[in-house]
This record gives C-alpha cells, structure tokens and sequence, in this order.
C-alpha cells in the first residue's frame, strides 16, 4: 500500500473517533475539528517514526491528547472574548442536533467533570478504548484509569442530578448505565 494510499486509509478509520473524543474535550465543533486535523498533520509528518502500526489508533489519541492539553495551558495565559461579542460567530443548531436533547445533557454535563476525568470517561465511553489504551493514552497507570472512570461517572451522575429542572432529572433515570452513557455519547 502506497504512503497516500496508507495516510488515506489511516484518516478514514480514525477521523470519527478522534473527532468525537475532541468534541468531548472541547465541546465546540470548530475547536474539535482543529485538534483533529493537527492530529493527523502530526501523523503525516511523524507518523513514519512509529514502529508499531497496529498502535496507530492509541498513537493518534495520545497526540490528539496532548495537543488538547497544550492549548488548554495557552488558554490559561490568554484572556477570552465574551460569548456575547461572539455569538454571531457560532455554529448554528441543526434540527438533528434539537432532537437529540438528551445527548446535549449528557455531552454537557460530561464538559462538567474535572479536567482530570474527562479523558478517561470519554476514552471509555466515546471510543471503547480499553483501560490499557487508556493508560497508555493519557500516560497514567491503568488502576489510575479505572478511579478515573469510576469517579467521573459518580461525579456524572452528580451533575446530572444536581439540575433542579425534570428533564435533567429524566435523562440521569434513562442514561447513566455505561451502555446508556455510550450509546447517548456515540451522537456526537
């Protein structure tokens, strides 16, 4: 298979995972697209130095990882323009995305947890990455993976159930089993 031909095939399997897992961490759609292109640009000029292919798909998520890490720190040393001097900037609501409430719920209140449960609930739940990928992924030991998830998803449940209105109540009854959470996650 030629290099094009490999890249090609590479970006095909692997966009919309690491699409998703971006969207996860950034919750903004053109944010999400940003990391997913610097990823595969990282890929199309390192990517020959991995050894290994079939480790491919972690090596993608641990650099798409990192960049997400990397601008976070930027964003901490720069300041923000307010949402209302932006908001004819953002992204339209798409009819498919008002009828998905609930997965907007949970995507939101997913952006909710601590920083450091986040990529491993997502990782998990998003990517069906398993608790080594995921270790591997975000550089921590794997019992490190499984407190991550735990706590994130109490800290989930938390969120969803602190919301004083019945809806948020509604989806926290029909989405917190992990296949819920997944399923309800895997839109987005």
């Amino acid at each position: 298979m030629s290099t094009a031909n490999q890249f090609e095939s590479i970006v095909s399997e692997h966009y919309e995972p690491l699409y998703r897992f971006a969207m996860s961490l950034t919750r903004q759609d053109s944010d999400a697209r940003d990391l997913t292109q610097q990823t595969f640009y990282v890929w199309a000029t390192k990517g020959h130095q991995l050894r290994d292919v079939s480790k491919v798909k972690t090596w993608l998520f641990t650099t798409l990882h990192r960049a997400f890490l990397m601008g976070r720190r930027k964003e901490t040393r720069f300041t923000h323009q307010d949402l209302e001097t932006v908001s004819d900037e953002l992204p339209a609501l798409s009819p498919e995305l008002a009828r998905v409430a609930d997965y907007s719920e949970v995507l939101h209140a997913l952006g909710r947890l601590d920083e450091v449960y986040q990529g491993a609930v997502a990782l998990f739940y998003l990517e069906d990455c398993s608790y080594k990928e995921i270790a591997h992924i975000l550089n921590v030991p794997e019992g490190t993976v499984k407190s991550r998830i735990a706590r994130g998803i109490r800290q989930l449940r938390a969120i969803l159930l602190s919301d004083d209105d019945v809806s948020g109540r509604a989806c926290v009854e029909r989405t917190l089993s992990p296949s819920a959470v997944q399923e309800h996650l895997a839109h987005f």
